[in-house]
């Protein structure tokens, strides 16, 4: 009796109406739409940070000289960085290349996998409408085109197959002959 019960009780359990499943999703999705904005919010602050370490505000103190100076040393750092982007960015495309070839290469290695046929029940006037479109109605009445051909009925001489005492007598005659010898 105890197996009966804990069945009809992990049966009752399995089961879950539309609605409380449909609850339940909802309530995931909203606890997972915090969690992304939590995580935009902490994204957001953590670059502020980093940029209030890392870029130290200009002091627009001081002559237009020193400002001219202060604008050719970033004009220089700007120079140094965009060559530094390029050549990245090179290196990574000739990276891709290379995957690329690599990948048509392997698949030229393992061959191309066809994928295996169903079986489809389509009947030959079908196939030429799908093949061909709606326009061309084909009849594909292959019996139509046959040739007809009438069998000749071979008449055999009954005389062989009707009269077996003939035959028993001359197997006899056979016999004696045989004895005979």
């Amino acid at each position: 009796m105890q197996g009966v019960e804990r069945k009809h009780a992990t049966m009752s359990e399995k089961k879950m109406t539309s609605s409380r499943r449909h609850v339940l999703k909802s309530l995931i999705l909203t606890i997972a739409a915090k969690w992304l904005d939590e995580e935009k919010a902490a994204d957001i602050a953590a670059k502020e940070e980093y940029m209030t370490e890392h870029c130290v505000k200009p002091s627009m103190s001081g002559d237009q000289a020193t400002l001219m100076e202060a604008c050719k040393k970033l004009h220089t750092l700007l120079d140094k960085l965009d060559e530094e982007r390029y050549d990245l960015l090179s290196k990574v495309g000739k990276a891709d290349k290379e995957i690329e070839d690599l990948n048509i290469k392997l698949v030229d290695v393992r061959g191309v996998k066809k994928p295996a046929l169903r079986k489809v029940r389509m009947s030959a006037d079908a196939m030429l409408k799908a093949l061909l479109g709606s326009k061309h109605s084909v009849n594909m009445d292959l019996r139509a085109n046959l040739k007809q051909v009438k069998k000749e009925v071979k008449e055999e001489p009954q005389e062989a197959a009707g009269d077996w005492r003939k035959n028993v007598e001359d197997k006899a005659d056979r016999k004696k002959m045989f004895e005979a010898t």
